[in-house]
């Protein structure tokens, strides 16, 4: 579905820079190594992680265009590659331009980061409506004196729910009563 061909143009530059000399075995074909970082970077994985997942997953070799029996680069390779394209200043540009590609199509690939949320019991604050206001603004609240005890054990930066409620900040839940 992706047009392969726009990005040979960049590539090309890598080639250029590629080898010193024809000692030693042929270079792996740049455009198979900027599919190879596309997929690590999708799939958010070490260079050792993604050469044991190239020999595992045949949907890897598949988008690579390469079959079990051909050579298959190792992790040192794909992180000289990577590098090879930060310092010729190509990263950027390459991934921008599958970007747009995939935009183009009506594709938009997302990331992001799970984080661990749990629930924990704390004691009950007995705040009112303006003290909730003020920790909001990262005030401490001014309404009554909070004994230094209590305000050391006070997370202020904190966001409460109640059970049978969903993850609702503070200012939420005071709105519904």
């Amino acid at each position: 579905m992706i047009n392969w061909d726009i990005f040979i143009s960049l590539l090309e530059v890598v080639r250029s820079h590629e080898r010193k000399s024809n000692a030693g075995r042929p270079p792996f074909d740049v455009l198979m190594m900027f599919k190879v970082l596309i997929l690590k970077n999708i799939y958010n994985l070490s260079d050792d992680q993604f050469e044991f997942q190239i020999r595992d997953r045949r949907t890897f070799l598949m988008f690579l265009g390469i079959t079990s029996v051909d050579r298959i680069p190792d992790s040192k390779t794909i992180w000289l590659f990577g590098e090879q394209l930060s310092q010729l200043g190509l990263a950027e540009k390459l991934f921008q331009r599958f970007n747009d590609e995939l935009k183009r199509q009506g594709v938009l690939i997302k990331g992001g980061i799970a984080i661990d949320g749990t629930f924990v019991d704390v004691p009950k604050q007995h705040f009112t409506k303006d003290d909730y206001e003020q920790i909001k603004k990262g005030e401490k609240p001014a309404s009554r004196t909070i004994k230094k005890s209590i305000e050391s054990q006070t997370d202020f930066d904190a966001r409460y729910t109640k059970l049978g409620l969903q993850y609702e900040q503070i200012d939420k839940y005071k709105s519904k009563k």
